[in-house]
This record gives C-alpha cells, structure tokens and sequence, in this order.
C-alpha cells in the first residue's frame, strides 16, 4: 500500500530508480512496495542486520553510512531520480542524509518525519516532500472505517482522489442532470459497475445504485460529496 501511495500520489515514473535509506518499518514496507511495482530499489542501512534482511527481495540492498555523501557517490546514488529517507529515530542522521542526498542533486527527495519540526526543518534543507506516514496512515484509515471511501489519497495542496460509493444524489441521472459538479464541487473521474469493463466519465454518463465512482477535487468538498444521503 506504502509503495502505491508514492507511485499514485506523487507519479514515479514506471520503472524509475528509487533509493530508500532507512530500511525499518516504514522504509522496508515502501521498499518492498516499489519492488512489487516494477521499481528498481536500492535499499541502505547502516545496521548489517536490515540489509540481510532485505538482500533478497530488494534489487540492492547495502550497508552504509548514509550521512557520507561521499559514501553515497561511491553507491552512484547521484544517478538516481528519487530517493526516500525512511529513518525516523534519529532526527540527526535523517537530517545529515537529507543534506548529503541535496549535495548529490537528486531532483526528488521524500522524508519521513515523526514531528511538525522536524518536516519543516526538512524542507528548509532540501526535502522536496515530507511524509508523516503515521498521520496520513491514520487519516486514511479513518475515511474507510467510517464507510464513507473505499479508497482515499489526499495530494499536499488540499486535493483529493477517492473511491467511493455512487450517493443516491446521483442515482438514476446522467452527470449532467445531477450536475455533480456544480452542487459538490467535484469532478466524477470514471464509473466501475458490478460486471462491467472500468469507464471514464462524460456528461452522458448515467449513475445507477451500487456504481462505484472516483472522484476528484478539494479534500472537504470529495468527503461532504461522499457523506451525501440526501440532498
């Protein structure tokens, strides 16, 4: 799920180098993930025991002191495109690693942060993004418990994508009749019914009960239009 997030979220190219340092918890999980999906990974630790772990299921996996940037020019870690700092114990090495990965000149540096300080700080030295995995992990899970999305991603500008139920405000109408748009301020993206081949939404496009649809739009204005019951 980790590793999808990234690729859905925040477009990895297919098949793109990912480097993931910090092969804990979080970082083992997005590493794995990305392999599943067809990425090249290269995993660092500084510990022998993760890298050992992980020898087998990642494309490399070595033990390095990743607050070297000259160890990380050694690793050819400067031809990589995007690179994940996943260590989240030790606020001074995710820092100095984030710092040596800026020197390389990675166009896209992902850090986890357990804390608001630690984000900013992260950004102002070069993270491109900042991921609190606990935080947004959290809220995710929240939308489906609460039956409102199947399936949820928020983008860090306040927009979002989700997978929900077709409301009975859209039931029986075409998009245009219902005008999803104009009343929820959100975009219905495409239609998946029971049976039936995945298609994209038009204005023609007629909802019947227990569609699915996806949608797309400001976070506050995709979870009312989910929530909806009745007008």
């Amino acid at each position: 799920m980790l590793g999808r997030l990234f690729t859905e979220q925040f477009a990895f190219g297919e098949g793109d180098s990912v480097v993931v340092i910090g092969l804990g918890r979080f970082g083992g999980a997005v590493a794995q993930s990305l392999v599943s999906l067809g990425h090249d990974v290269m995993g660092i630790d500084r510990d022998a025991d993760p890298v050992q772990a992980w020898a087998d299921r990642l494309t490399h996996a070595v033990q390095a002191d990743a607050t070297n940037v000259m160890v990380l020019r050694q690793l050819g870690l400067a031809d990589f495109r995007h690179a994940i700092v996943g260590i989240g114990d030790n606020l001074a090495a995710s820092l100095m690693t984030l710092m040596a990965l800026s020197e390389l000149g990675i166009p896209d540096i992902w850090v986890k942060a357990l804390t608001e300080d630690h984000g900013k700080i992260a950004q102002r030295i070069g993270a491109h993004h900042v991921v609190f995995p606990e935080a947004d992990m959290g809220e995710r899970v929240a939308h489906l418990i609460s039956g409102r999305m199947i399936d949820y991603i928020e983008f860090d500008d306040g927009f979002a994508i989700a997978k929900i139920q077709a409301p009975p405000p859209t039931h029986g109408q075409a998009l245009a009749e219902s005008r999803v748009r104009e009343k929820f301020g959100v975009t219905v993206v495409g239609v998946k019914r029971a049976n039936e081949d995945f298609q994209h939404a038009n204005p023609d496009t007629r909802i019947l009960p227990g569609d699915l649809l996806i949608v797309s739009g400001p976070t506050s204005r995709v979870e009312r239009f989910a929530g909806q019951s009745k007008f």
